[in-house]
């Protein structure tokens, strides 16, 4: 049985405040060409806790903030929880008209924050003027005392990626987020800190938690707003970069890059990658293409598991494991789930996976909406999401297998499958592929029928020079849908 759910009450800013006051002088993270200390956190924490106060903000509500990671995204965040508070990240991209949608969805209240590119649009949204950089050095208020917080009282509100539809509000409670990032609270003051990067973004739950853990451990995390490849080889030399969090997509793109061959990754210790499938053959050509002395680790997870549940150890890595996301985490049950029946599906099948742990977003089991499978020895494949699979006329379609198909083509570099509707069947099979050269739909067609049944052939191919991901880096289900609309 999994341990009885977190019961210490712990406000989400208490293990960062303890580092704060261990290690001040110590960088707590980089941003552009700018050191923060522990003690410039600190001021700063201060500064925009009792700016929100004068503002109106007491404790319950919730604080809409847009902007990318650095000083005031991650100021805001602990002050609210500071004030009993919760901070509700969206992306510092986000359209007038997604940040009103989230900020309805999440119950936030008027005060917004909004870092200088996002005010226009967030006064477009509300119709007011957001607080912005201001807040972190407001002088002649009164300081904001640290709330009491109840075990169930929210810290954090994080919002689903989003990539088939409207992002979802997932409100995380100070016992279970504080719990979180308190066990990674070990600091010595005499020992060199460890360097992370984080490129993922900050209102994803492994860009907010990668800072948290970051923090509350007292080290310090290179903070890259936006990923770009060729700027995070030239992060990771100059700062000695020892661990890092990647998406598949830009794990893909870094060792793509002409100057990957010639960079300096030798600081680099570990690498943990997630949030998107990850092929065996991309998971074997980064083993083979980094220096050996780094660890990879893959996890799997979402943001109503606050993260990872499931990892797959360095060991794996080279025994034939590539493609897995490894076994259960402890203290995680898993189940694999018909979601129809709702009995456990035998080991080979494919059924749904289901999880319960002391870090998950709500109590009970979590129905993830992912597609896997377990084998013999307990290692679980991914098979898709439920909400991807394509619906022909009454036949179920994993897009995973087409795509995998379409990839092993000589003539296509990556491919993306969606169902498009049809008055008949119901769905269709569309592909939006990126190609090496120019090809001919008909020979793509034809290579399909040779490995797939006739009812999994895509009836309809796009052909573009990328794929439209995410922020995150993850295919966009809703703009693969758009660029095959007839």
């Amino acid at each position: 049985m999994v341990a009885a759910r977190l019961t210490a009450v712990v406000n989400l800013i208490d293990p960062i405040d303890e580092a704060i006051a261990r290690v001040p002088e110590r960088i707590a993270f980089v941003t552009g060409d700018q050191f923060v200390t522990y003690a410039a956190l600190g001021d700063a924490i201060e500064h925009a806790s009792a700016a929100l106060v004068a503002n109106g903000v007491t404790a319950g509500d919730r604080v809409a903030l847009i902007d990318a990671a650095g000083t005031l995204a991650i100021a805001t965040v602990l002050a609210c929880a500071r004030i009993g508070a919760a901070a509700a990240p969206m992306s510092a991209r986000a359209t007038p008209t997604e940040i009103a949608a989230m900020m309805k969805a999440a119950a936030c209240g008027p005060a917004v924050v909004a870092g200088i590119d996002a005010a226009a649009r967030v006064r477009e949204a509300t119709g007011a003027k957001p607080l912005g950089e201001e807040i972190l050095t407001s002088s002649g208020l009164t300081p904001a005392p640290r709330a009491a917080v109840s075990e169930e009282d929210v810290s954090v509100v994080l919002f689903t990626s989003g990539t088939t539809g409207v992002p979802k509000p997932v409100p995380l409670s100070h016992a279970v987020l504080g719990g979180r990032v308190r066990g990674f609270t070990a600091i010595d003051p005499s020992s060199m800190p460890t360097v992370s990067i984080v490129c993922v973004p900050f209102h994803h739950v492994a860009g907010l938690i990668g800072v948290l853990v970051g923090l509350a451990g007292g080290n310090t995390a290179v903070l890259q707003p936006r990923f770009d490849a060729g700027e995070w080889l030239d992060l990771v030399e100059q700062h000695r970069v020892q661990r890092v969090f990647l998406v598949p997509t830009m794990l893909q793109r870094i060792m793509a890059h002409p100057r990957f061959a010639r960079a300096d990754l030798t600081s680099v210790q570990m690498i943990t990658y997630g949030a998107a499938p990850a092929s065996a053959d991309l998971v074997a050509r980064a083993v083979d293409a980094f220096p050996p002395t780094v660890a990879f680790i893959q996890v799997f997870g979402q943001t109503e598991t606050l993260g990872a549940v499931t990892a797959l150890g360095p060991d794996d890595h080279t025994a034939g494991r590539a493609g897995s996301v490894g076994k259960a985490m402890a203290g995680v049950e898993i189940r694999i789930v018909d979601p129809v029946t709702g009995d456990d599906v035998p080991d080979g099948e494919v059924g749904e996976f289901w999880v319960r742990a002391q870090h998950t977003a709500t109590t009970g089991w979590v129905r993830s909406g992912d597609l896997v499978r377990r084998d013999a020895e307990g290692y679980l494949y991914v098979a898709g999401r439920m909400s991807d699979v394509i619906n022909r006329g009454g036949e179920k379609i994993d897009p995973a297998e087409v795509e995998a198909v379409l990839r092993a083509h000589t003539d296509v570099v990556d491919a993306a499958v969606c169902g498009i509707p049809d008055a008949e069947l119901g769905e269709l099979v569309g592909a939006v592929v990126v190609a090496r050269a120019p090809v001919d739909p008909e020979a793509l067609r034809a290579w399909c029928r040779n490995l797939l049944a006739g009812h999994k052939v895509p009836a309809r191919f796009v052909f573009v020079d990328e794929l439209p991901l995410t922020e995150l880096g993850k295919v966009s289900r809703r703009d693969l849908r758009a660029l095959l609309a007839p």
